[in-house]
């Protein structure tokens, strides 16, 4: 006799034992499970259970009532549909992140409808944050990755939400090493342009790095331009702008969240060595990479010292940071926000553009244009209750 699927779904008020108890109801009868998806929401258990059933459904169908009787929920049991349409092979699996602030339910909707127009098909939602966004996880299956990515695209433009596409499996919980560019993505502010305030070269300095960023003027050429007005700072005026730097919200967050879960963090900048060192010790980074200005007897003589570490360089120094602690680059993270991140971005397994200019944009695996940097975190698949245990555990 050939077995018979049934689908099985428990719904009820969640407490300890019921899983338990309707699987050993279950295990009375000669069954085979082909798949489990369990879900509780505001105390509220969804248990769904596919199995081949040997011998009467009939009795098997009075057993699971009874236990569902017992623990006070309801029970519903169905013939599976052994013509219904199969998963189709060659499709593949992705994680789609959708973050707001908030998070609408006509977004949502609209995000499932671009998926569903192109024959895609959502598995699963799983909430992933509250604060300091809401971010939900699906995972959606698709003939077309290409045709998923552009449909998501148009939804985010669409809908005002940030959505990220990254393929499922175990590349995706591999990565281990994390890469930030540290102007205008760790912190809020663009450092040189803080040092050229203080020299009295604010406008100048500001008009070539708009440009720069932008991808309109080669960066190293722009930022031996934008040092050489830099001549006559005292280390003393370093020290001072060095203090008023103030970190993007999220960023203390962001760091430990990563650290706590086993990534190796830090930065590499296309700004200035005497910046990178305050957060290397304040955050506790685990690398830094960037430009070394000249001093002559505590004077900035408008030169650097050494490499400069531009677009290619910050590509490199992702590369050699990889090495240095035995990380493939295909299991690397890199965020940063401007033209100069490019290389950088595509080098690494995964590069995401951070509140980033449109070359940045165009050129990165995904977008968070949220304002939190500790909203990356969600990109990566790590869920506030995680982030709230990294802040238990200090």
């Amino acid at each position: 006799m050939q077995p018979i699927s049934v689908l099985a779904t428990l719904s009820g008020r969640d407490r300890p034992g019921v899983t338990a108890s309707f699987f050993s109801a279950l295990a009375a009868h000669d069954v085979d499970i082909r798949d489990v998806e369990q879900v509780v929401i505001r105390e509220r258990l969804i248990l769904a259970v596919l199995f081949d059933v040997h011998g009467d459904p009939g009795a098997l169908r009075n057993s699971v009532t009874k236990a569902a009787g017992a623990l006070g929920m309801e029970i519903e049991v169905a013939i599976a549909d052994e013509n219904a349409p199969r998963r189709r092979e060659r499709a593949t699996r992705s994680h789609v992140i959708v973050l707001g602030r908030p998070l609408r339910p006509g977004a949502l909707s609209h995000v499932a409808q671009r998926i569903a127009d192109i024959g895609a098909n959502i598995e699963s939602v799983t909430q992933l944050s509250t604060e300091p966004a809401s971010s939900l996880e699906m995972i959606v299956r698709s003939d077309d990755q290409v045709a998923l990515r552009a449909a998501l695209v148009r939804a985010a433009e669409d809908t005002g939400v940030d959505i990220a596409v990254e393929p499922a499996g175990l590349r995706r919980r591999a990565k281990r090493l994390v890469v930030l560019d540290v102007d205008s993505t760790l912190i809020r502010d663009e450092a040189i342009d803080v040092l050229a305030e203080r020299a009295g070269v604010g406008d100048q300095v500001a008009a070539i790095t708009r440009r720069a960023m932008a991808g309109e003027l080669d960066f190293g050429e722009s930022l031996e331009a934008r040092v050489a007005l830099l001549a006559g700072l005292t280390e003393a005026d370093l020290e001072d702008v060095r203090d008023t730097l103030r970190l993007t919200p999220g960023a203390r967050t962001f760091v430990r969240t990563l650290r706590r879960v086993g990534f190796y963090v830090g930065v590499v900048s296309g700004g200035f060595t005497f910046v990178t060192d305050r957060f290397v010790d304040e955050l506790g980074l685990d690398f830094a990479a960037a430009n070394e200005l000249e001093l002559v007897d505590g004077v900035v003589t408008g030169r650097l010292v050494g490499p400069v570490v531009d677009r290619a360089g910050k590509a490199e120094a992702l590369r050699t940071f990889a090495a240095k602690y035995g990380v493939p680059v295909t299991q690397t993270v890199a965020v940063g926000d401007g033209a100069n991140d490019i290389d950088m971005l595509e080098a690494a397994g995964l590069g995401v553009a951070f509140n980033a200019k449109a070359a940045l944009r165009a050129a990165a695996d995904t977008s968070v244009n949220l304002p939190y940097l500790d909203s990356v975190l969600f990109v990566l698949g790590i869920s506030g209750e995680d982030v709230e245990e990294a802040a238990r555990e200090g």
